[in-house]
């Protein structure tokens, strides 16, 4: 694997702000990452009292920050679910970082956290991040019609889903390809 996952932390901040900031045009309107020292701090405490499970995803090769995955809203009891978030830093993306970051949190979520499933609701316009989940074996279940308020309006969003043992079916034909990505780019 070109990446490797790690924690948000304080330590951290500076790099994921100024990530943020160099990426705001990529991520608008699908995203609002934190920007601030007082919304990432927020962030931080969202991970702390577990509403959500943050992800980093940095490049093996340096630790540059890459991009982010987030595990929100985690219920597990009989339900075993959460809300799948992600995006990539400015020229970072479209570079095969985030499929297998996002694969790697997938392995993670499925096999050492114990989820059933998982959800990502994605904007109909947003071709890139549907394109991934759908590559990595999401299936889309639906149209949700304004279900999200991101900058200040209600969204609509498609909901993709994975549950684990779809995940465990996929996961293998996943690797190969992203072994033969990197092959690819690295032969480039």
């Amino acid at each position: 694997m070109r990446v490797f996952l790690s924690n948000p932390n304080l330590e951290c901040a500076a790099e994921f702000l100024a990530a943020a900031t160099a990426s705001e045009q990529l991520h608008r309107p699908w995203v609002f990452a934190p920007s601030t020292p007082e919304q990432f701090q927020s962030y931080l405490d969202r991970i702390r009292i577990r509403r959500t499970i943050g992800f980093l995803v940095r490049r093996a090769s340096d630790e540059v920050l890459t991009g982010v995955v987030n595990v929100s809203e985690p219920v597990m009891g009989a339900f075993r679910s959460a809300y799948l978030g992600f995006y990539a830093f400015a020229s970072k993306q479209r570079q095969g970082y985030m499929a297998e970051g996002l694969a790697l949190v997938l392995e993670h979520a499925f096999y050492e956290m114990g989820f059933h499933r998982l959800e990502a609701n994605i904007q109909p316009g947003n071709v890139a991040s549907s394109t991934l989940v759908s590559r990595l074996g999401f299936r889309k279940e639906g149209f949700s019609p304004k279900y999200l308020m991101v900058d200040g309006a209600w969204r609509d969003h498609d909901r993709w889903a994975i549950l684990g043992e779809e995940w465990s079916a996929h996961r293998e034909r996943v690797f190969a390809s992203l072994r033969a990505y990197k092959r690819q780019s690295e032969d480039a």
